[in-house]
């Protein structure tokens, strides 16, 4: 029999519960994302300072399950008939220009010393926490803007790049053979479109008047979709944050044109009212608290939040110039360097395959941590003004 600490995962769940708690109780413009205030919580509860929870295989398997939810919902919200044409083109353009940046300052730190692998440390470097901004830009007022468009168009391309990367070179020896299995995954993957997309338009009507019954098909059945491609990925050597992201991609395609809102809020009370919360407690819990208590350590932090800004920083000021004005790119410069997922888990994919220091994790996910707390409010000053004119 599995053993299962018990007492863990409830510890797991109450934090998740108050990080809510927390969130909701203070006010809007001091309150910290969510995401923050749950891996905040798991350092707390973790083993290096009140040691009342720990992550077993049972919990860890919960965390996994939701990372791979969190990858859904950043696929999901990636609406191509909204971002198609220039804006997709430019955050493309973009997060190249930027994996460019990043690969070069990762060589140059490696050959200091500072890091053991820059394709590691410079895929990571060059992500955008798409799943974490959007709920951002909700409460924002950003939601259907022109500026936002491109800011899903980037995030869009920050997080689909570095997750190929991370299926390709960095979670298998060989890169061939790697992308042999991708070919495959994308032909498993269509074939799962076309025919979600045929059941979808046959089977709406059902998924409808189920919505509010407690049978509550068209969530079972999405949920069925997101582990069942999580799970193809994972069995034929390719990262479970893929079979997520495709998941997502594939519902909001078959549910194209469909009012969705009844539907998205049973998803969004699945998935981040308890599966991706069990990740960021878990992140917490397992973060290496100790390898920061060094000055070389916290300077190793500030040097990647810097970098960060530089990274995904750099392409919005420069090739967004003829698009948007000058304060608009800055505020599209923070939005794009505002990074927690992937950073989380390619630094534990690194330290578990011995490709990084615990210092260097976790002076990327502090790094990512401080990100997610300062580079969303920035740009909202940047766009409040805006904002409130155009409500007026």
């Amino acid at each position: 029999m599995i053993h299962v600490d018990t007492e863990s995962f409830f510890v797991i769940v109450l934090v998740a519960a108050l990080a809510a708690v927390l969130v909701a109780v203070v006010p809007g413009r001091f309150v910290a994302p969510v995401v923050v205030v749950e891996i905040a919580l798991g350092i707390l509860i973790g083993p290096q300072v009140f040691d009342i929870a720990g992550a077993d295989d049972f919990i860890t398997f919960f965390a996994t399950l939701g990372l791979g939810m969190l990858f859904f919902f950043a696929g999901y919200e990636i609406e191509f008939d909204r971002i198609r044409g220039r804006p997709l083109e430019l955050g493309g353009a973009g997060w190249l220009v930027s994996i460019a940046i990043a690969l070069v300052l990762g060589a140059v730190l490696e050959a200091a010393g500072v890091i053991d692998s820059f394709l590691y440390t410079g895929t990571a470097l060059a992500t955008t926490a798409l799943g974490t901004l959007i709920p951002i830009l909700h409460d924002q007022g950003e939601h259907g803007t022109g500026f936002s468009t491109h800011v899903l168009a980037a995030g869009a391309a920050g997080a689909f790049g570095p997750i190929l990367l991370l299926t390709l070179f960095l979670t298998g020896d060989h890169p061939l053979h790697e992308a042999l299995i991708l070919v495959a995954f994308v032909v498993l993957a269509v074939a799962v479109a076309l025919a979600s997309t045929g059941i979808a338009l046959r089977s709406w009507p059902a998924f409808e008047r189920t919505l509010e019954a407690s049978s509550q098909l068209a969530v079972r059945v999405t949920v069925v979709l997101v582990f069942g491609l999580v799970l193809a990925a994972n069995d034929i050597g390719l990262d479970v944050l893929l079979g997520g992201f495709v998941a997502g991609l594939i519902t909001r395609a078959a549910l194209r044109g469909r009012e969705l809102h009844v539907f998205e809020s049973k998803l969004t009370a699945v998935g981040f009212g308890f599966f991706v919360p069990f990740f960021f407690v878990t992140s917490g819990i397992d973060f290496d608290l100790d390898a920061l208590g060094s000055a070389g350590a916290i300077a190793k932090l500030a040097l990647f939040f810097c970098l960060f800004l530089v990274v995904r920083g750099a392409p919005a000021l420069l090739l967004y110039r003829s698009v948007l004005d000058r304060r608009d790119r800055a505020a599209l410069a923070f939005y794009s360097a505002t990074e927690l997922p992937l950073v989380v888990a390619i630094t534990k994919i690194a330290v578990d395959d011995g490709h990084m220091r615990s210092s260097t994790a976790a002076g990327l996910v502090g790094a990512a941590m401080l990100s997610t707390l300062v580079f969303p409010l920035l740009a909202a000053s940047l766009r409040g003004d805006r904002l409130r004119a155009a409500g007026a």
